[in-house]
């Protein structure tokens, strides 16, 4: 921005010295050179403020570029913050139903020992550890979708560049 603010002071600067030259006019006859001094001093303006409409278009363009980045960052940030609940989700899962198959398990354990097998124990310990099968997939199905969410830009990125 610093540069934009010089080009400003540089074109006032510019322009007082074309009133102040305005002013210290010599007499009539060298008008010419009057002229010559003022077209040259357009010519500097119209460059300097070439330049000032360059950089504010550079900026212009970097600043899009910014936000874009930005957003693109809060869009993969909410995308990880949605699959971390998931994963806690299918976590807190996987542990409740592993200690349900450890309370099945002792269970049956215990009949068995008593040599009184129940087949409901039995049962209850098979959909215990089905339970805890499924929970243990559904969370490696989370991580594989994690694991793809983070490699999916990577891939796209190498494929166009």
């Amino acid at each position: 921005m610093t540069d934009i603010e010089q080009y400003q002071q540089r074109i006032t600067a510019a322009l007082d010295r074309i009133g102040r030259a305005l002013e210290a006019r010599p007499p009539a006859g060298d008008e010419e050179g009057l002229a010559e001094a003022l077209e040259a001093e357009r010519t500097a303006n119209a460059q300097l403020e070439e330049r000032v409409r360059a950089i504010k278009e550079k900026q212009e363009t970097t600043v899009a570029a910014l936000e874009k980045t930005v957003e693109d960052l809060n869009a993969e940030v909410a995308s990880l913050k949605d699959a971390l609940g998931d994963r806690d989700g299918g976590l807190q899962r996987m542990m409740k139903v592993n200690g349900e198959l450890r309370q099945s398990n002792t269970a049956l354990r215990e009949a068995i020992a008593a040599a009184l097998p129940d087949p409901h124990l039995v049962n209850r310990s098979m959909m215990a550890e089905l339970e805890a099968l499924r929970a243990a997939q559904s969370v490696n199905e989370t991580e594989l979708a994690e694991i793809a969410a983070v490699l999916e830009p990577i891939l796209k990125e190498e494929a166009h560049g």
